[in-house]
């Protein structure tokens, strides 16, 4: 099973956003500066980890993101399966299957899909971001930003 590019880039961002030591807010064209990721696309992911409750936004001059609950609140299953938007590896009705009426195939793949689910929930958002990861994620933080367009150093 692949991941897609909207669950990699939710993860990345609850993931950046776990680190807390700074004094200015977290912003969506940081994120997408730090990662080298579309700054539309970042906007319609992080939109949607707030709709879920998982993000705090704040707009304006000195607003930004952060995460709505502790690091350890976030089950790795839970966040995966709302990010992909998915209950079923396959549907047997859109477009008919033939075999449908006497397959087990489906019920095979659900049993799967249900296992990887419990299996990421044994883990949280703060352990995903435990040593090392939570050292690379402060590195990142501390990069420099590059100089905005027709800013003198």
């Amino acid at each position: 099973m692949q991941l897609t590019r909207f669950t990699d880039l939710g993860l990345r961002v609850l993931m950046y956003l776990t680190h807390r030591e700074r004094d200015t807010p977290v912003t969506i064209p940081e994120i997408a500066e730090r990662f080298a990721v579309s700054r539309n696309h970042l906007v319609k992911v992080v939109h949607f980890m707030a709709q879920q409750g998982w993000l705090v936004t704040t707009r304006g001059k000195g607003g930004g993101l952060a995460l709505a609950r502790p690091a350890d609140h976030y089950r790795l299953g839970d966040v995966i399966r709302t990010l992909e938007g998915m209950s079923d590896l396959i549907d047997c009705a859109e477009p008919p299957c033939a075999l449908r009426s006497g397959c087990q195939l489906k019920s095979a793949l659900d049993v799967g899909l249900t296992a990887f689910f419990e299996a990421l929930n044994r883990f949280t958002l703060a352990s995903a971001v435990a040593a090392p990861t939570g050292e690379a994620i402060v590195r990142l933080h501390r990069r420099p930003r590059p100089l905005e367009p027709g800013t003198v150093s």
